[in-house]
């Protein structure tokens, strides 16, 4: 008679280990390196080499642009969860703009070899980043309206209400970096004295209160919306940031 062969049980693959976004962000491991930045270190400068984005831990990052007559502009002002240097994966080589932090920053710096392998493996990764992108894009159709068509007045307002993070979900952070009006009028796009002047109308109508630092009151949106109530309500308050009013 034939012996039987015994068969042996097929070994069961293992398993990739589930992505984890939270544990992603919080260790480094090959191609990703977490630092801390004191106010106003440099992150990255421009023209430097485009080789990594950066994804904000903690703190608030300014992004400004100078062009060749050394005129800088403040483009955007960043903060927790948010992600910049996004160029290098469409293929810029070279940084167009500086990054610097406002205020005590920790960011994770990641190789544009490892975002891709994640954006290819990690559907997580993948839908968390293009959330960004989109709301990223949503902003700066929603900031290029904003200086076409609107008055120096609702743009101020406008920025100060983003900054005070109003209409997101959840309770606005309380506290950004400290702005001067020098920041605010090159993010609106006109003078400092303009700005002032704004500042001062906001506050007489009690929509705002600054003393050391800025609160937004939520009846600024009227500003935003064109209507101006005939009586203040006493509103929610969001301590913002600091301005400089001197």
């Amino acid at each position: 008679m034939k012996k039987k062969k015994n068969r042996q049980p097929a070994r069961k693959s293992k398993a990739s280990p589930r992505f984890d976004l939270v544990e992603f962000f919080e260790t480094g491991a090959k191609g990703r390196t977490i630092s801390k930045h004191p106010k106003s270190q440099i992150i990255f400068t421009q023209g430097d080499a485009a080789d990594s984005i950066f994804y904000i831990k903690k703190g608030q990052v300014k992004v400004t642009v100078v062009s060749k007559q050394g005129k800088e502009a403040v483009v955007a002002l960043l903060g927790v969860n948010e992600f910049l240097g996004e160029g290098c994966l469409i293929g810029q080589t070279k940084r167009l703009a500086t990054a610097s932090a406002m205020i005590d920053s920790v960011t994770m710096q990641v190789d544009k070899s490892e975002v891709l392998r994640v954006l290819r493996d990690e559907p997580v990764f993948s839908r968390m980043f293009i959330a960004h992108i989109l709301a990223r894009n949503a902003r700066v159709e929603a900031d290029l309206v904003d200086q076409l068509f609107n008055s120096t007045e609702k743009r101020l307002a406008r920025l100060l209400l983003l900054l005070a993070n109003f209409g997101k979900e959840g309770k606005p952070e309380p506290i950004i970096a400290k702005i001067s009006q020098e920041t605010l009028a090159e993010m609106v796009g006109t003078t400092r004295s303009r700005v002032s002047h704004f500042m001062n109308k906001f506050r007489n109508l009690g929509f705002i209160e600054y003393n050391g630092h800025l609160e937004i009151h939520s009846s600024l949106l009227s500003v935003v919306l064109n209507e101006v109530p005939r009586t203040v309500e006493v509103p929610r308050k969001v301590k913002v940031a600091s301005v400089t009013t001197a």
